[in-house]
């Protein structure tokens, strides 16, 4: 059974791609569309599942993996900054805090169905303005969720972690792998 990832996201694709997966890339082209009201967990496994759905239904003889992921501060979520300075404002924000990462996934076809999503704990150092301003002026932070990027640059504003870090980056491999073995998707065995 062919799989599709719906994600134009270079790290859900390399992820992928390093752990042996075999797919197609066909990003879903809908506009994320926020309920109000819903938890950060359940707005998160609704825009996975809304991605998903768009895709599988012009592919119902595919397995299709849709993903999203938001960094949640104090309640608040943090998408793509606008601008550099909604990437300033989110940076101070989590400069010295605890912030959650959560990546919803999705998972339709070969009789599946499944909606999850993983938390992980992301502790940032104490960020000066220089430091934010330097960090902006790389470009990095403008097309990530919370406004950086722990696989690149990012990675020096954080002091730890608790939980996946892949689930930071943009997808939490293992748990979707236990998905899509039940959905008959598996990792090529010779890489």
């Amino acid at each position: 059974m062919k799989f599709i990832l719906a994600s134009a996201s270079p790290r859900r694709k390399e992820i992928l791609e390093t752990v042996g997966y075999k797919f197609e890339v066909i990003p879903s082209e809908s506009e994320e569309k926020i309920k109000d009201g819903l938890s950060p967990k359940d707005t998160v496994e609704a825009l996975a599942y809304q991605k998903a759905l768009e895709v599988y239904a012009a592919n119902p003889d595919c397995v299709v993996l849709g993903a999203d992921t938001i960094v949640v501060f104090d309640g608040e979520i943090l998408g793509k900054p606008r601008d550099k300075e909604d990437a300033k404002r989110m940076l101070k924000l989590l400069s010295g805090q605890t912030h959650e990462v959560r990546t919803g996934y999705c998972v339709l076809g070969g009789n599946m169905e499944i909606v999850l999503s993983e938390c992980t704990l992301v502790t940032f150092f104490e960020l000066s303005d220089e430091e934010i301003e330097n960090y902006i002026n790389t470009g990095e932070p403008m097309d990530k969720a919370g406004a950086y990027g722990i696989q690149g640059k990012g990675a020096l504003l954080v002091r730890s972690i608790l939980g996946d870090y892949f689930n930071v980056v943009g997808l939490p491999v293992a748990n979707v792998s236990r998905c899509l073995r039940m959905a008959g998707i598996e990792p090529e065995k010779n890489q």
